[in-house]
């Protein structure tokens, strides 16, 4: 069942979501060349704690770092180490925030200094997709018109929609109905009520839709070795449409 927030319930995920905002605002003023994966992790993490909130994904499911930190071919659920970003390199930062029992929990992909036209033109796609997925949200549509504009802006764009990964609800939990697949026909599934909140994040990639998971168990990669692109909101759904919640506020 698709849970139904208060008005109350939205106002403490709205300030979940701020956090999530002001991370990846951090990441973006930590990347550059030089700098390792775990020093963005390590300071996300001390971002949120010290504004009294805990990171979601530490230990969820046994997961080891506070935020998954992707590059290149990596698509999601990249752990965060020693590894160290060169030019040329994109990221993708996805975070998640817990305060006072409500979560937010959001994404955005970064250029590591001078990167490719293909890769810059991947992450736009990306981005515009998920603004295509957010345009659509509303009471009364389908969840499946959600995924469908979203498949649409990636593929006119040439790229792939990554099809064994999904958007999901989110509130108390990280994990919520529904799932929100990132492709398929209009029309169809739940149709949206006003307090849903929902995660919505596509995965687009360069080549091939396929992926694969490394040995570490957490992180998936493009099956070809292209890039791949990851940009994801938390939202509450209104009759006036998206409200977003992984924004910055005040």
């Amino acid at each position: 069942m698709i849970k139904v927030r208060s008005t109350e319930e939205v106002e403490l995920m709205r300030e979940s979501g701020r956090l999530v905002a002001g991370a990846l605002d951090l990441a973006g003023r930590l990347i550059e060349p030089g700098v390792t994966t775990g020093r963005i992790d390590g300071e996300i993490e001390d971002y949120i704690r010290s504004n009294g909130a805990t990171p979601e994904f530490k230990g969820f499911s046994g997961y080891p770092a506070a935020t998954c930190v992707s590059v290149n071919e990596q698509v999601v659920h990249g752990i965060p180490g020693d590894r160290v970003l060169v030019s040329g390199d994109i990221v993708g930062i996805d975070v998640g925030v817990r305060k006072e029992g409500y979560v937010g929990d959001g994404a955005r992909t970064f250029a590591v200094g001078d990167v490719s036209e293909g890769a810059l033109k991947l992450m736009r796609a990306t981005s515009l997709a998920l603004d295509a997925g957010l345009a659509v949200v509303s009471v009364g549509v389908h969840l499946s018109d959600v995924s469908h504009a979203i498949q649409r802006v990636a593929e006119d764009a040439g790229f792939s929609i990554v099809r064994e990964l999904a958007g999901h609800g989110v509130g108390t939990e990280l994990h919520e109905p529904p799932e929100i697949p990132n492709y398929g026909p209009p029309g169809r599934g739940p149709v949206l009520e006003e307090g849903m909140t929902l995660a919505i994040e596509p995965m687009v990639n360069a080549g091939t839709a396929e992926v694969k998971t490394l040995e570490d168990g957490w992180t998936v990669v493009t099956a070809d070795g292209s890039l791949s692109a990851h940009f994801e909101h938390s939202v509450a759904v209104t009759s006036n449409g998206a409200d977003v919640l992984t924004v910055m506020t005040g």
